[in-house]
């Protein structure tokens, strides 16, 4: 008896491939462009915190206004100096460098005054120069506050960054840092 040779038929794993090869190109470029896409989109983030206070929320955004200069008498531990380089205290385009210790490491951080609405009580500040920059392809903080009559009142802030790279950590323990130093501000406004 002869032996015959079976016939083997690819699976159509394998096949599709064989068969649609010009499909599968198309797919795999569709693919390959999605996972850029969502691996550029992973570098983007945003991230609200809220802390209640029982000082004078009118108070609180006019320091972060026209006076951040005077945090470092408030919080000397957190922030060292703030000094203005461009513009006037409290204008939108005026330029800020700040000198503060984070994370047991002193740091700089030079921001424009991006925006002021005085109605919501917000200051926006976009960093453009300094350590954030080693680790952020742009970085903006928010602070914002909700006075409440008779009520304490909501402290916001939001950061949004683009990290320059997927190794970067998200910026937790720097928002721990204005939680903290809006703590330390709500306690010298109370003395």
């Amino acid at each position: 008896m002869k032996a015959t040779k079976a016939k083997v038929f690819p699976s159509p794993l394998t096949a599709f491939p064989i068969i649609f090869p010009s499909l599968c190109k198309i797919l795999l470029g569709f693919l390959g462009c999605r996972s850029k896409y969502f691996k550029e989109m992973d570098l983007s983030g945003k991230m609200v915190r809220q802390v209640e206070i029982k000082s004078d929320g009118d108070a609180f955004h006019q320091i972060f206004r026209y006076k951040p200069h005077h945090i470092s008498t408030v919080s000397p531990g957190k922030i060292q100096s703030v000094d203005l380089h461009e513009g006037d205290w409290g204008s939108v385009g005026s330029v800020i460098f700040w000198n503060y210790t984070h994370d047991g490491k002193e740091k700089t951080a030079k921001g424009i005054i991006e925006a002021i609405d005085e109605e919501k009580k917000l200051v926006r500040f976009k960093t453009v120069e300094g350590d954030l920059m080693q680790l952020y392809k742009t970085f903006i903080a928010t602070v914002h506050v909700d006075t409440k009559l008779g009520g304490n009142n909501l402290v916001t802030w939001t950061f949004e960054y683009e990290k320059l790279s997927g190794n970067v950590v998200d910026p937790n323990s720097l928002m721990d840092f204005c939680i903290k130093l809006t703590k330390d501000i709500e306690a010298h406004h109370l003395k």
